[in-house]
């Protein structure tokens, strides 16, 4: 019984880290991108998305609740689990290694991103450009958020990864090296977004100096 939940328990968390959370993830850079259009295109962008009808539902039921499941649970395997790094040092289980330090860090950084804004927007904060740039006008923030963005994005490449083996979609030896072509192409596509919408918030900042 206990090893039919535990099957059970890692098959919804290796579901819930790609639907609905990292497709979450996709359209959250692809949001913050519009601030590569000017401080006015974001926040069209970021009003759209807060005047959506059940927004709080959608916010609950499909990006908070899946999102902290797989975090609790993933932080648990985490300390399960064994890299064997001494014994077998290589690629895959190095891989396997980082995915569970950029699980770790990454809910530290969601914790922190979500009470810089969601939670100060909840107290009467606007979400708005003029917010991000106001973070990012601290150089400890601009790398701390730029390390959070390298985390998800590697962590949602590789996670999407070891979900399509443990979803039985990728069994041959071939699918997966394909997997792994398509999973880095991700991996470098996201962080390209995450990084050029990083300093198209920074170019207030810039043009303080």
């Amino acid at each position: 019984m206990a090893a039919n939940s535990e099957f059970l328990n890692r098959k919804l968390h290796s579901f819930l880290g790609v639907f609905p959370v990292g497709l979450f993830l996709i359209q959250h850079f692809a949001i913050n991108y519009f601030a590569t259009r000017g401080a006015s295109a974001f926040n069209q962008a970021a009003d759209f998305m807060a005047n959506l009808p059940f927004r709080y539902a959608l916010e609950i039921f499909v990006i908070f609740l899946p999102m902290i499941y797989h975090a609790f649970y993933g932080i648990y395997m985490a300390f399960q689990s064994n890299s064997n790094l001494r014994n077998y040092s290589f690629f895959r289980n190095w891989l396997f290694v980082l995915q569970r330090i950029t699980g770790i860090f990454l809910f530290i950084f969601i914790s922190w991103h979500v009470w810089e804004t969601r939670i100060a927007a909840a107290f009467g904060k606007e979400v708005n450009y003029d917010m991000m740039a106001e973070i990012f006008s601290n150089p400890l923030m601009v790398i701390f958020y730029i390390a959070g963005i390298l985390s998800a994005t590697f962590h949602l490449s590789n996670g999407i990864w070891s979900f399509l083996i443990s979803w039985g979609i990728t069994t041959s030896p071939k699918s997966q090296k394909v997997a792994t072509y398509f999973t880095m192409m991700l991996f470098f596509t996201l962080t390209f977004v995450g990084i050029r919408f990083t300093f198209a918030f920074l170019d207030p900042v810039l043009g303080d100096m």
